[in-house]
């Protein structure tokens, strides 16, 4: 398991686990593997793991993991592992071409969200989530993974179909960042043959390959040896075993297999800068990579404990690096220094800065000057204590949901142990490991590895990526980058200070708070809590997770409140007081009062309304409550971090405009809403001008000083009568002076008519359509539902046709929105990206599609595909902390009996091909809609 990615738990759980501690651990015996899942190799030396696990429930995530990537390719196959796992879509033996995408989304699983796979350097992965309500749904689901294993048919015809998709997919990766890594990556990795082995591949052989080539990486590649079967979810593990061998235990080797080699990453020779530089680029970085060494996946328990060693060290190190940016004027945006994995088998250590204003210099002063402080001095005590506890608050999470964790958890960490070996020793024992290893670390053995592990002066590779200079501005070059790490590396160093903080966020609750009314909605579990101050609570205790409490509040006004002169100061009101913190502590002060726990508050003021938002551990719920107290109490002012915000803020927008994709989301705002002042587009440099200190603090003191007529949430792992008490300490005692309680209409209304916009801007042949619907609606739940369904059958055909049938785009689509504040409005927007030279078609293909939902309405089955996936996604949803917020919110936003949620699966199976029909009439008007379409730049595109 991957320590970064561990959940975290109450405290309770060391008790439960005590007995754990009593067996003795020896670093040297191997690490075992998890109990609770099974593997294992048929004769024909395909593997299998299979776990029972009951979440989601009905449902069961399989998976066929193949070690053939792109890697692999010969010449005349550069792409063809992708393409590959495109034509897994597109006939098999037991399914003709769309045949199986139809079947599948016929039993509630949608393609894209649900059904999917990837191809990587050295693997390629099929996703399949199968419902298990019948028999035989997962019986098929097991047949079209033997297809994918050994039966796909390649048929010529639909090779050629698929290569505009494949190419399409292509064009949507195409812009700066694939014209800089292509120059970045021979170097990155040395020569490597990875550099010339892109999973995409190259257009030419794309447009070009004959079917014998795709046919011959299919034949030497997927074959048992090289595959794994993953089956975990609702199932038992017999059948799963049954199943696979039924299926798996007839495919052959081939008699005379190709070796399956990985690639060398061969060590850098001598110190190297690069600089690369794109008018498109977003932003300017400064990275620095050092020696490539081959990675070590933990064999032993010792080796797992040297990893949780480099885990404690990594966390340390990023916290030092988030202090620089805590200055008036920072060295970089953001920047950092690990160990990482590179690709399969290596890793090195590298430092890497998003550079603000001051440029090349102070960032990399900063990399190297920190990460060499940290090798020649270490960490202190405190720094280690900290990083202990937090390291252990994950493990005991992670143990905590180990009966409430999600398969597709369970799969991604076996398909690591498959492919590269990753230790799958389970969280029992992980977690053993980490109460009895952890606190045998020493601060002298973490600071020796620190030494050890970051580099001191050896041969490198310096790289800067970033925009093409303006007038008057320049970017470094190659000796330039050289001298400035050089000039880093000979600076002194001091060893680092540290000034002591307080050890808790307050001595204790305040008194007076009181409940003074208590009701139970009994249909749904919430009871609603009336304070002393008139604050509202709804709480809803759910036993879906074992340790997570999510909290929420909300109240109308917002931005609303404020004028058009303030609506910059307004709108980032409440992340200029992120940026500053509570009491006397910055926001990475607040990280470690906070050290152990798990917890975290966000204030935020929206357009119409404002809230928190936040999350905590089941024994962390105080303190969540004394972050909201705080914000209501002594938030903080610091010139020099509001000076920081503003100033990374400004250099983040400095280049937004190059990028073809901001302009166009750009002038889609402004063609639906004109210069209205309060359009929320792409951030420009001149817009923090406006954002002021006084100000924007004035306004959040405004609506955050007083908790007046605003509803808090929580939902998850909590007792009723242990967090009452705690909400009427906490939030009884919040002050309730009056303020406005309502939002104001600003009178912002998209245009009427047809609108249409084209947009010159990029140096790749790629374009972008958005048509968007807006209109006034009485707001209905039922017409809100029903537009949803419109929406999505409307997807069917955008897949079925633009795609399949045409194959003009890879992806794009419908969304649909509908609302009654601050008045009632609907929106159905349509994005298609595609190739200029197919604009016309798209679009004229796309409005075919509209007229005859207009017309003909959608059949019986397209909308039986998509009530189902709703049904099935709901009954997932139900059991999950997240929905219920969302629910409980909307219910007091829409001011309705929250029960109504009840009532969904019942109001989706009323929906109507003629509903849904008289939808597409009345919302999708040809006389109102604003088209806006993204092409190249016009020295690069023929004239319309």
């Amino acid at each position: 398991m991957k320590l970064s990615k561990l959940r975290l738990i109450s405290g309770a759980v060391l008790l439960a686990c005590a007995c754990l501690a009593q067996a003795e651990i020896r670093l040297s015996d191997p690490l075992p593997l998890a109990p609770e899942v099974t593997v294992g190799k048929l004769p024909n030396g395909l593997t299998y793991y299979i776990k029972k696990n009951a979440r989601p429930a009905q449902k069961v995530e399989l998976r066929l993991v193949v070690k053939a990537g792109s890697i692999l390719e010969d010449d005349d196959q550069q792409g063809l592992a992708h393409f590959t796992e495109h034509m897994a879509f597109n006939g098999s033996t037991h399914f003709k071409r769309n045949e199986l995408i139809s079947y599948l989304q016929s039993i509630g699983v949608k393609f894209g969200a649900d059904l999917n796979a990837y191809t990587s350097f050295d693997e390629t992965v099929y996703v399949l989530p199968i419902p298990t309500n019948k028999k035989e749904n997962l019986e098929k689901g097991f047949l079209v993974l033997e297809d994918w294993a050994h039966g796909l048919k390649f048929n010529p015809a639909d090779i050629n179909s698929e290569r505009g998709i494949v190419l399409e997919e292509a064009r949507l990766g195409k812009g700066a960042s694939d014209r800089m890594n292509k120059i970045l990556y021979p170097k990155l990795l040395n020569g490597s043959r990875y550099a010339e082995r892109m999973p995409i591949g190259k257009e030419s052989v794309l447009k070009t390959f004959k079917p014998e080539a795709i046919k011959r990486f299919y034949k030497d590649w997927y074959r048992p040896d090289l595959m794994a079967v993953m089956v975990v979810g609702d199932v038992e593990p017999s059948q799963a075993e049954k199943l696979i061998r039924q299926h798996f235990g007839k495919l052959k080797n081939p008699a005379k297999p190709r070796p399956r080699l990985y690639a060398d990453v061969p060590q850098r020779s001598q110190t190297e800068a690069l600089v690369i530089t794109d008018k498109e680029a977003p932003d300017d970085t400064v990275f620095i990579r050092y020696p490539i060494r081959v990675a070590q996946e933990p064999v032993t328990i010792a080796d797992y404990r040297r990893q949780m060693i480099e885990n404690l060290y990594g966390q340390m190190l990023s916290a030092r690096m988030q202090e620089l940016t805590q200055q008036a004027n920072p060295p970089f945006i953001q920047g950092g220094s690990s160990m990482g994995k590179l690709v399969r088998g290596y890793e090195s250590f590298s430092a890497y800065a998003l550079l603000g204003k001051g440029g090349v210099q102070p960032a990399v002063d900063a990399l190297v000057q920190e990460d060499e402080r940290a090798r020649r001095f270490g960490f202190s005590q405190d720094e280690l204590d900290r990083a202990r506890k937090n390291m252990l608050r994950n493990y005991e999470r992670a143990y905590s949901e180990r009966d409430k964790s999600d398969s597709a958890g369970f799969v991604a960490e076996y398909s690591r142990n498959f492919l590269e070996q990753e230790a799958v020793p389970g969280i029992a024992n992980e977690l053993l490991y980490a109460q009895e290893l952890l606190p045998q670390v020493t601060l002298q053995e973490v600071n020796e590895t620190v030494a050890k592990v970051i580099p001191d002066q050896q041969k490198k590779l310096v790289v800067f990526m970033g925009a093409e200079p303006k007038a008057g501005a320049s970017v470094p070059t190659q000796q330039q980058l050289l001298d400035a790490v050089a000039q880093a590396e000979r600076q002194k160093v001091e060893p680092r200070t540290e000034r002591v903080l307080a050890s808790k966020l307050m001595d204790g609750p305040p008194a007076g708070g009181s409940i003074v009314s208590e009701k139970l909605n009994s249909a749904i579990g919430v009871t609603e809590l009336t304070l002393g101050n008139g604050v509202r609570v709804l709480l809803k205790p759910t036993d879906f997770k074992n340790d997570q409490v999510l909290m929420g509040s909300t109240r109308f006004g917002g931005q609303s409140l404020f004028g058009d002169a303030d609506i910059y100061n307004a709108r980032y009101a409440s992340a200029v007081v992120g940026s500053m913190g509570l009491k006397d502590l910055a926001p990475l002060d607040l990280q470690k009062v906070l050290a152990g726990k798990t917890v975290n508050v966000g204030a935020s003021l929206g357009e119409l309304s404002e809230g928190f938002g936040g999350s905590a551990s089941s024994a962390d719920v105080e303190a969540m409550l004394q972050l909201v107290y705080l914000y209501f109490h002594d938030v903080r002012k610091d010139a020099g971090l509001y000076q920081s915000f503003i100033g990374k803020q400004q250099d983040l927008a400095k280049n937004s405009m190059a990028q073809p994709e901001a302009v166009f989301y750009d002038a889609i705002q402004h063609a639906m809403y004109g210069d209205n002042p309060r359009v929320d587009g792409v951030p420009r440099v001149a817009d923090f001008d406006k954002v002021g200190l006084d100000r924007s603090l004035d306004i959040f003191r405004q609506r955050f000083s007083s908790a007046r007529d605003m509803t808090f949430i929580f939902t998850g792992s909590f007792e009723l009568d242990k967090i009452k008490p705690l909400i009427a300490s906490y939030l009884g005692t919040l002050p309730v002076a009056e303020v406005p309680h309502a939002y104001r209409d600003v009178g912002m209304r998209p245009v009427t008519g047809v609108v249409k916009k084209d947009v010159y801007m990029g140096s790749e042949p790629k374009s972008t359509i958005s048509i968007t619907f807006n209109g006034d609606v009485a707001y209905s739940d039922e017409q809100k539902l029903t537009l949803q369904a419109l929406g999505e059958v409307l997807n069917l055909k955008v897949i079925e046709v633009l795609r399949e049938k045409m194959s003009m785009i890879y992806g794009g689509g419908f969304e649909t929105s509908m609302g009654q504040h601050p008045y009632g409005h609907y929106s159905v927007a349509l994005n298609l990206p595609t190739g200029p030279e197919n604009v016309d078609k798209v679009i004229a293909a796309a409005f075919a599609e509209i007229n005859k939902m207009k017309t003909d309405g959608p059949s019986a089955a397209d909308l039986e595909k998509v009530k189902l996936n709703w049904i099935t996604r709901q009954q997932k949803s139900l059991r999950e902390n997240n929905y219920w917020m969302n629910q409980l919110m909307g219910s007091v936003t829409q001011g309705r009996d929250p029960a109504y949620l009840l009532r969904y699966e019942q109001r989706v199976r009323a929906l109507t091909p003629q509903a849904v029909k008289l939808a597409a009439q009345r919302y999708l008007d040809m006389h109102n809609y604003v088209q806006v379409v993204l092409y190249p730049e016009r020295k690069n595109v023929a004239a319309k």
